[in-house]
């Protein structure tokens, strides 16, 4: 069975809606960011059991992944929203990821040196 192409299966966004997604992602990043200060707080709490601080100390490292992805998501929409294409704005969010991936091993190697 041959199929046909059916052409876009979902309608393209309106301006309108990537706005809106522009700023749940902004919204996103506020929420992260007060993730990150109950970790750092539980952390460096003198009260703090040492399961509960290697358990923040572990919890920091999914926030910064976080916060990452939260980044290159912003990035993304925020070119979205100055009329860039899904495909230029996928790649350039793509390639920060990358630069991250990549910093983040040059950074381990100079620190082994």
């Amino acid at each position: 069975m041959i199929k046909k192409y059916t052409g876009i299966k979902f309608p393209p966004l309106t301006p309108k809606e990537i706005e809106e997604k522009y700023k749940e992602t902004q919204s996103e990043m506020a929420e992260v960011l007060e993730w990150k200060k109950e970790e750092e707080a539980r952390f460096k709490s003198k009260n703090s059991k040492p399961q509960a601080k290697s358990a923040a100390k572990r919890a920091l490292v999914r926030v910064q992944r976080r916060i990452d992805t939260v980044n290159g998501n912003i990035l993304y929409w925020k070119l979205r929203n100055e009329g860039k294409s899904h495909f230029y704005a996928g790649l350039e969010r793509s390639e920060y990821w990358d630069k991250l991936k990549g910093g983040d091993s040059e950074e381990k190697s100079k620190e082994e040196d």
